[in-house]
């Protein structure tokens, strides 16, 4: 699980800064960065304690002018122009003259893109496990193509950090492989389609939880975790602390202006889905307060089936049930949904270039105004009972339920004695699906693909895959 490493090049560059430069940039903040179009984007950064520091663009005859707090601490905000570039930024502390300039920025939309393995497995895959058509991406990868990537380098810490090891790259062959390949294929399609430079701050974690992810006040609603250690550090910070990732890998980041996020997490939550369905919610409204903006578009992908204690074990089914139920706790909110792509031998699911379209589909269509497919998963809303078959109704979207003439696969069907039963289905209707097994005579209830070892059937007209379900609560 190998991360985009600093160059030489870069390293020995921010060295001579620190000794140097008077002028001290956060590392998000550098040449080669996209910022967020058409928008008043922060910037930030160090001088001398007290002097005058300016802010000037080469898209604007205007000069920015802030001032140093006593601790040498200054920020601004610029107004970017249109998409475009390449740019410069040229930063002075007046009092010495000491200057800083910022080379070869393009202006567009950014993304903040989070979580745990999934997120983090890079486009040339990880070893033993590969990404599906990662070569044709790979070799294919120019520099002219104006997508950007800048990943934090793994940290954490006990207290809140003001920097962090990052360094912005163009799109060449070796940057991309390295890249996180879920927001890489997000940036790469929303690029094709909406003919803009796209940046991606990437900030990830194999094998970590939500709680990692998450601030002390954020945590603090949440009474059955232990925070005292925060006070009394005693050791190595680990990764499954909570607060330790959003001190380390998240609070330098801030406020660097983006368009959304993008969250690819939950596996480590696993056996703990009634809790996550809070801490989900809570972790997207502290990213929205940090960054000023309580509805910044916020799309996350549901976990994929995969082995995790036997083909019949539900737990799985049950982190993806309390992610699908986020959909309606968190506004401004979509999922993409991994049931028809996952690898039941294989935690980290090879199709990635789906993942990260099933996400830009979401943003294009809700955020770009980009229509014509339905972009979302069928959500079951009510079931009926006709004699010995159960109707499901959905939320199905404007080109309904598909395929249409097919037996789905994937459900399943009990009665009072809770049994499930394999059961036959198909679609009846614009919105609904019919569910009968010659086992069950009096139907109670109805699953669908919930468990790990499923064969899913059931998609939108946009062919978009419904998420696993379940009409009990036994």
């Amino acid at each position: 699980m190998i991360k985009t490493k600093l160059t030489a090049a870069a390293l020995a560059a921010l060295a001579a800064v620190s000794l140097d430069a008077k002028i001290k940039l956060p590392a998000v903040i550098g040449d080669n960065m996209v910022l967020q179009q058409q928008t008043g984007a922060a910037l930030w950064g160090k001088a001398e304690p007290g002097s005058k520091v300016t802010v000037r663009a080469s898209w604007s005859k205007e000069t920015i002018s802030t001032v140093a707090d006593g601790t040498g601490r200054w920020s601004a905000t610029i107004l970017t122009p249109e998409a475009g570039g390449p740019h410069t930024l040229t930063i002075t502390d007046k009092s010495d003259g000491d200057k800083v300039t910022v080379k070869n920025i393009l202006s567009g939309e950014v993304w903040f893109c989070s979580g745990q393995s999934n997120m983090e497995m890079p486009v040339r895959g990880f070893d033993n496990q590969p990404i599906e058509g990662s070569a044709d991406i790979i070799l294919g990868a120019r520099p002219e193509r104006p997508v950007r990537m800048c990943t934090v380098q793994d940290r954490v810490s006990y207290t809140p950090l003001d920097e962090c090891s990052a360094e912005w790259v163009q799109n060449t062959p070796e940057n991309v492989a390295n890249t996180s390949a879920t927001a890489y294929f997000f940036a790469d399609y929303l690029q094709k389609i909406l003919n803009v430079p796209v940046g991606i701050v990437i900030s990830d974690w194999g094998g970590t939880p939500i709680e990692a992810w998450m601030d002390r006040e954020a945590m603090s609603g949440f009474p059955e975790f232990d925070l005292n250690f925060l006070d009394n550090p005693s050791g190595d910070c680990q990764t499954w602390m909570p607060c330790s990732l959003y001190n380390g890998m998240v609070a330098p980041v801030i406020p660097f202006t983006v368009k959304g996020f993008l969250w690819y997490q939950g596996e480590n939550n696993r056996g703990r889905a009634e809790q996550y369905s809070r801490l989900l919610p809570a972790y997207v409204e502290m990213m929205r307060e940090k960054w000023g903006n309580d509805s910044m578009p916020f799309y996350y992908v549901q976990i994929a089936p995969y082995n995790y204690a036997g083909p019949e074990d539900i737990q799985g089914a049950l982190l993806r049930e309390a992610q699908m139920k986020c959909l309606e706790t968190i506004p401004y909110s979509g999922m993409a949904v991994t049931l028809d792509i996952g690898d039941y031998g294989c935690i980290h699911p090879a199709k990635k270039q789906e993942v990260g379209k099933r996400l830009a589909f979401l943003a294009l269509a809700n955020d770009y105004g980009i229509t014509g497919i339905n972009p979302c998963t069928p959500v079951y809303k009510s079931m009926e009972i006709n004699g010995s078959r159960a109707v499901l109704t959905f939320d199905a979207g404007f080109m309904g339920l598909a395929p249409l003439g097919h037996s789905l696969t994937g459900f399943e069907v009990a009665g009072a004695d809770r049994k499930f039963y394999p059961a036959e289905a198909r679609i009846t209707g614009f919105d609904t699906v019919e569910v009968y097994c010659e086992a069950v005579q009096a139907p109670e209830a109805v699953r669908y693909c919930f468990k790990d070892d499923v064969q899913p059937s059931l998609y939108n007209g946009s062919g978009i895959p419904a998420s696993s379900f379940r009409t009990d609560s036994w």
